[in-house]
């Protein structure tokens, strides 16, 4: 399998690829960003760095020819690019939508209509990562972070829709983790964050371990469904952990 991660550089991304050059179903693993990446620390003793390629990317709406080349032939992406509750505050409410919104939809357009090569191939599979509080319908508008939750669930209507006009050509699979956790992520006012958020507002969490096995899980054996909520992440990606540890 040929995996693209979108948005390399992000902690979540870095993860799904130190977890990727181990996995010997990923035979090819492409790093799209905005910088060029290196070899993540931690690598397991089975990793294969050399399936690993960076392909930048300055303008996530206008794809050049270059990264096309690197992209085509792929069967599977993983994108994580979004701009986060916590990053709202440093920029303005249009940007926040062009990242999220704007970027995803032009992303799975450009992606999933490259060459793929010759003879029969599966479905693209792509998968959207979004939010446990994001909402499909407006009428569903949360109090807290309303026209954000409505927003990013209006980017998961778009991709699934996207996905079922395709005519079976591509597959979507969105999934809505709580919090993410990582070992020494954040620091005391980011923690205090989290517990705010997990106290007052219910959020559940997901350690960032879990929901990368869980993706890579999803992308190479196919979708248990198309919305993971945060317990399916934490369940399939606790049994892919605790089963490589057997």
């Amino acid at each position: 399998m040929k995996l693209i991660v979108a948005g390399s550089t992000g902690f979540v991304g870095t993860e799904i690829i130190r977890q990727a050059l181990s996995h010997p179903e990923v035979t090819s693993l492409i790093a799209l960003g905005r910088r060029e990446i290196s070899v993540p620390e931690n690598v397991g003793p089975n990793a294969d760095t050399t399936k690993l390629k960076s392909v930048i990317c300055d303008d996530f709406e206008n794809y050049p020819q270059s990264a096309k080349q690197e992209l085509a032939g792929a069967d599977a992406c993983i994108w994580t690019i979004a701009v986060t509750p916590a990053q709202l505050r440093a920029m303005g409410w249009e940007q926040a939508c062009k990242i999220c919104r704007d970027y995803a939809i032009k992303g799975i357009e450009t992606i999933t209509q490259l060459p793929r090569g010759d003879g029969e191939k599966k479905p693209f599979r792509w998968v959207y990562i979004s939010g446990s509080s994001s909402v499909r319908d407006p009428a569903e508008k949360p109090w807290v972070l309303g026209d954000y939750c409505v927003m990013r669930g209006d980017v998961e209507s778009k991709v699934l829709t996207y996905a079922k006009e395709s005519k079976g050509t591509v597959e979507v699979c969105v999934a809505k983790p709580g919090m993410i956790d990582a070992p020494g992520k954040g620091g005391l006012l980011m923690n205090l964050v989290k517990t705010v958020g997990r106290t007052l507002i219910g959020l559940p969490k997901v350690d960032v371990g879990e929901i990368s096995a869980a993706l890579l899980d999803q992308v190479v054996n196919g979708f248990e469904k198309d919305t993971l909520q945060n317990e399916d992440l934490v369940r399939i990606g606790q049994e892919i952990i605790q089963g490589k540890a057997k």
